[in-house]
């Protein structure tokens, strides 16, 4: 549906670099990264916003790199919502149908029928002003449907709204993208927003792209120690895989060697996240190939959750709930056993 080639675009202080992805015809697309990594000046090339210094982007089988944005088809909705103040909520949703000489009734129709689906019949006649943060997102998101785009571009749109609201919002718009099958590209830097919302993810950083795939391997098989920190990998390590005397592959680091399941060899980098490794107050009888003796060092407290760091060495960050921390009576200090299959290391 919509095709980036080797994309570059200059602007001065920040330069977006070869970047190339696909996204098909009715996917809920994520671009996800860090602040400042170029995730909205991309989406804002697409839209025909700044000028490209070299590639295509080809929608529709077409070329549009050089087309105006308003003839793209492409509607956008930013974190701040951009309403009019000094219009009534139904005219915000009408405003782009009367530049496009819609009837009266077809303004009409289109107004009932966005309502409806949005649920926001009741919020017609009010002013932006008086409406919630949720409520004028929904609101933004029915004026930028009103145009029928064959591409919805969503900037940040739930960065701005409380944990509840937002959390509220997610699951509408993936309601809503499951009845109307609009193409769509999000942005974010929020990792919930990415697996809930995404068919596939893309991560980009510093201008580039760096990794697409889908939800479970961008988080689980990360293709750099740069995807591997933004995703909180927490536990990345630098070392050597090799054949040990029994036949096992391993990856040998600083003072430990982990059983892997990989055919790769020589220098590598491999990762294994917090929510993978068992802690216990005694040894585990279990399948897992990996299993190691270490001291509490450090305890970072995350309210439901927490973060352990278990020095073996080296160190292992492990997450454990409220719960299982208190039944275990688990402290600073204190010898622990660390368990986690050879699955669960992605060496990279």
């Amino acid at each position: 549906m919509i095709e980036v080639k080797n994309l570059c675009v200059d602007l001065g202080g920040f330069q977006l670099r070869d970047i190339s992805l696909e996204v098909e015809a009715g996917e809920y697309f994520i671009i996800l990264g860090p602040t400042g990594a170029g995730k909205t000046v991309l989406l804002e090339s697409i839209a025909g916003l700044y000028p490209i210094k070299e590639g295509q982007i080809w929608l529709r089988g077409e070329d549009v790199s050089g087309t105006e944005p308003e003839k793209r088809n492409i509607s956008i909705v930013y974190q701040d919502h951009v309403l009019f103040p000094h219009l009534s909520v139904a005219d915000n949703i009408s405003f782009g149908l009367g530049l496009r000489k819609y009837s009266r009734q077809q303004i009409k129709e289109k107004i009932d029928w966005l309502s409806d689906l949005l649920g926001i019949i009741p919020l017609l006649n009010r002013r932006p002003d008086t409406l919630s943060g949720g409520e004028q997102q929904k609101v933004a998101l029915a004026r930028a449907l009103s145009v029928k785009p064959e591409l919805l571009l969503l900037d940040e749109p739930l960065s701005a709204l409380d944990p509840e609201t937002k959390e509220w919002v997610r699951k509408e718009l993936r309601r809503i993208h499951d009845q109307l099958r609009i193409t769509t590209i999000h942005v974010t830097h929020d990792f919930e927003e990415a697996i809930a919302l995404g068919d596939h993810i893309a991560v980009i950083g510093d201008g580039s792209l760096k990794q697409v795939g889908t939800a479970e391997q961008i988080f689980r098989q990360p293709n750099s120690e740069f995807v591997a920190r933004f995703t909180i990998a927490r536990n990345i390590l630098a070392g050597q895989v090799l054949d040990n005397n029994k036949g096992d592959s391993v990856f040998r680091t600083a003072g430990a060697e982990l059983v892997v399941a990989t055919d790769l060899r020589g220098k590598w980098h491999a990762s294994i996240r917090p929510e993978d490794i068992l802690i216990s107050t005694e040894p585990l009888r279990s399948s897992a190939r990996n299993s190691f003796c270490g001291t509490i060092t450090g305890i970072s407290d995350k309210g439901s959750t927490l973060y352990l760091t278990v020095t073996a060495p080296p160190d292992f960050v492990c997450l454990v709930t409220r719960r299982s921390f208190e039944d275990m009576r688990l402290s600073e200090g204190q010898m622990v056993y660390i368990t986690f299959k050879a699955s669960a290391v992605h060496v990279f």
